[in-house]
């Protein structure tokens, strides 16, 4: 494989054909990190990092209290994709069908409508399934096991016939992911751990927190997150999104930890696959919309579409966010990986640092 540069500043010169063209683009994306550079100098941000792939060219920097690009934050949403590659690998070798029951390997997954719910379903968030528990909180606060929310995510009510709605639901991931966990005979955070982190070479990657320290991973900045998240909360301090019990917790729909080079690692093996964690085929497949027309169109744990990505980016960019301020796209129409981490919740700004970051590497990769 052609040796990666990196077109840093100076470098950048080096790393494409024409002085003019290097120029104009490291301009543009030294305006894109300015807005992080800023909102960690002013305080609005603790920690960042951003990290750009176009082709073989590299843009990387960290910020505040982040001192390293290798630095590791907590992805929360964007470990859905990641969490479904994992079940994916078992697609793969074929001990599982997108249009299988879920109840063929939860049986007790039944009631109330549930035996219709296939595991395309779970993965394109048109299950029926809410996005957090209603004993969420509760559950959070006695430090419950995983196992406890797998539990009750078996038996809590549909808000709709299945396949009728789209509804992002996380609950959903979370019995994907025990769909897994059932097959493979391994607890969900091992399964996951082994199977993607390793093949792709992703040393800074963990679900849950057992190789990193809670000093090594960024702290998120709690006010304003989700409230099921603390919010700031002074009586959340032993469960919200900092706290050792939720960082070691797991949860498949929101617990990697990882560091911007590595979120770009896992979304480069679908923008080229390699065969590292599966077949070429399943990888593009998990890029397609498996979702009925007049519904949001959905990947297999993918955004999909224009959407996905910043103005400009195109029809086939795939992507995802997370609440605690993080953002990911690859558009297969420039070759380009675009990673922003913060330690700044979704909901804690408007339009949100990261937004205005990734609009501005859209424009200078175009």
């Amino acid at each position: 494989m052609m040796k990666r540069r990196t077109f840093i500043q100076c470098s950048l010169g080096a790393a494409v054909a024409s002085p003019l063209i290097a120029a104009v683009r490291r301009d543009k994306l030294d305006a894109a990190a300015g807005v992080l550079a800023n909102a960690t100098a002013d305080g609005r941000i603790h920690a960042a990092a951003l990290y750009v792939r176009q082709i073989d060219h590299q843009f990387a920097k960290s910020y505040g209290a982040a001192k390293s690009v290798d630095d590791i934050f907590l992805l929360a949403s964007i470990s859905k994709p990641i969490s479904m590659a994992a079940l994916m690998t078992l697609y793969d070798q074929g001990m599982l069908s997108l249009d299988d029951l879920v109840k063929k390997f939860i049986p007790e997954f039944t009631a109330d409508g549930r035996g219709t719910i296939t595991v395309r379903q779970l993965l394109t968030h048109v299950s029926g399934l809410p996005d957090q528990l209603p004993e969420n909180q509760t559950l959070r606060k006695r430090q419950a096991k995983l196992s406890e929310f797998v539990d009750l995510a078996v038996r809590t009510p549909l808000l709709f016939k299945p396949g009728a709605k789209y509804s992002y639901s996380s609950m959903a991931i979370l019995l994907a992911c025990e769909v897994a966990s059932r097959i493979s005979g391994q607890s969900i955070l091992n399964f996951i751990n082994k199977t993607v982190f390793p093949p792709l070479g992703m040393k800074h990657s963990e679900l849950g927190l057992d190789r990193f320290a809670l000093n090594q991973v960024m702290q998120c900045q709690v006010m304003n997150a989700a409230p099921e998240s603390g919010a700031g909360d002074a009586t959340a301090k032993e469960w919200d999104w900092n706290s050792l019990y939720w960082r070691k917790f797991g949860a498949p729909w929101g617990g990697v930890h990882a560091s911007a080079p590595d979120v770009a690692r896992f979304f480069g093996e679908f923008l080229h696959p390699a065969g590292k964690l599966f077949k070429p085929a399943t990888a593009r497949l998990m890029l397609q919309n498996h979702n009925r027309a007049g519904l949001t169109p959905r990947g297999l744990g993918f955004n999909i579409g224009t959407a996905a990505g910043s103005p400009g980016c195109s029809a086939r960019t795939f992507g995802h966010t997370g609440s605690t301020g993080t953002l990911v796209w690859a558009d297969p129409a420039t070759d380009t990986i675009c990673v922003v981490l913060t330690t700044l919740p979704g909901r804690a700004a408007d339009p949100h640092p990261r937004k205005l970051t990734s609009d501005r590497v859209a424009m200078a990769v175009l």
